[in-house]
């Protein structure tokens, strides 16, 4: 290792035995841990926050299986460099070897779909075990041919104690860190300013600790601040600022502020921010935090993100601004979240519970002579197209989950909802 590389690069561990976090998969009994035990890799899609360690992990996946081990980025790479690889792997691998190169690809989510297509073949005929990483969701920007063709696995970002094992690892092993006397007398405003980025927080480190001018160093949250704050300034959309400013621009729509939503827009937009992943976010709050206070938000926020797909920049920030401020100026309302929420959290606490046998399906005469279906109430033969009947499982009967936000829409969902079910839930 370059003593000059960045601390990160110094600490990017070597095996699963030095790797830190993640235990769901490197731990006893992870997948990927079972994975190289057996010798049998699959192609992997690794998808998580920026500094969670995905390419730390393919690095250390190729070690212990031996394995041949190719890099691209998303980024500068191309159809003609993938073909090169592929070349070249099925010159040193292939069908008949269970040592069948890795091809691992940083970004994926960064190519076009002819790139992903020229993936295929390598994959499927065994060629080249794929691992690609993402730090978006793969179910938008991975074609579906190749991702079914692949494991995905959910990396998640560091948290307190994974980052302040790192801390710890660098001062007592790093090759310039460990020469000096450093006292960690507090760490929230580091671990706040990496944001669960364990290359950011590393980052972060080495500057602060070359900062000062003695070698006896006493690391407190005032001193970070005073030394780092004032230089995280640039919007990056791989990852420094990336989750700072995107949380910036939907807390400004959910808090009703057309102004603070443009300029954070902005922000991006100048900062060379992927367009459909701000068109991502915006449907997102349009559901989450107006939903039914104003259901057309969700229809203007589909149809901005199929706009701007079509359209690209530079055209696409005049849509997306009118998206944004119109959300901006909508009621607000997370009714629909919160009822999802609270149901989903029902199904983990009860598990499996029966349909109630009066609206199960019958579609054999078996079921129907077992009861299935009987005594249902079709709503449309009774007046006003409603017959009162119940529709949870006994165990959870009468368990309110929607409760209709306090806005003109969702008081009207009130108030039909009190004169259906005026004897059953409390609305």
């Amino acid at each position: 290792m370059n003593d000059n590389a960045p601390l990160a690069e110094r600490l990017r561990p070597k095996t699963l035995k030095d790797y830190v976090s993640q235990a769901h998969l490197v731990g006893e009994g992870g997948a990927l841990s079972q994975h190289i035990k057996q010798g049998l890799i699959p192609s992997i899609i690794f998808w998580g926050p920026p500094g969670t360690g995905k390419t730390t992990l393919a690095n250390i996946i190729a070690t212990e299986s031996g394995r041949p081990f190719y890099t691209l980025s998303a980024i500068n790479s191309g159809v003609k460099d993938i073909r090169e690889v592929i070349d070249k792997a099925k010159q040193s691998g292939g069908l008949f070897t269970t040592k069948n190169p890795i091809l691992f690809i940083d970004e994926i989510h960064r190519f076009s779909k002819s790139q992903q297509d020229s993936l295929l073949q390598a994959v499927e005929k065994g060629w080249i075990t794929l691992i690609g990483a993402t730090t978006e969701n793969p179910s938008f920007e991975v074609i579906p041919a190749l991702l079914s063709r692949c494991q995905v696995y959910i990396l998640n970002a560091f948290d307190k104690t994974d980052l302040e094992t790192l801390l710890k690892r660098a001062i007592e092993t790093d090759v310039h860190i460990s020469k000096k006397n450093i006292t960690l007398k507090e760490t929230n405003a580091l671990l706040r300013l990496s944001g669960g980025d364990a290359r950011k927080l590393l980052n972060i480190f080495e500057l602060l600790v070359n900062s000062f001018s003695t070698n006896n160093i006493v690391i407190t949250d005032e001193a970070v601040l005073e030394n780092i704050q004032n230089n995280t300034v640039r919007y990056d959309k791989t990852g420094e600022q990336h989750y700072d400013i995107i949380s910036a621009f939907i807390k400004s729509i959910r808090g009703s502020d057309p102004n603070g939503a443009v300029y954070w827009l902005a922000r991006m937009i100048e900062g060379g921010e992927d367009v459909k992943f701000i068109a991502r976010r915006l449907l997102i709050s349009a559901s989450e935090d107006i939903g039914n206070a104003n259901p057309t938000a969700l229809v203007i926020a589909n149809n901005a993100f199929q706009a701007v797909t079509t359209i690209g920049y530079p055209e696409a920030r005049i849509i997306l601004s009118q998206c944004a401020t119109y959300l901006a100026c909508s009621p607000k309302s997370n009714a629909s979240y919160m009822a999802i929420g609270m149901a989903q959290q029902l199904v983990k606490q009860t598990g499996d519970l029966s349909v109630p046998i009066e609206i199960r399906n019958a579609p054999t005469k078996l079921m129907k002579e077992l009861g299935y279906g009987d005594n249902y109430k079709y709503a449309h033969n009774y007046e006003n197209n409603f017959a009162p009947q119940e529709f949870l499982p006994d165990e959870i009967k009468n368990q309110k989950l929607y409760d209709p936000g306090n806005n003109a829409r969702e008081n009207a969902h009130r108030e039909f909802l009190k004169q259906r079910w005026k004897d059953k839930y409390n609305y």
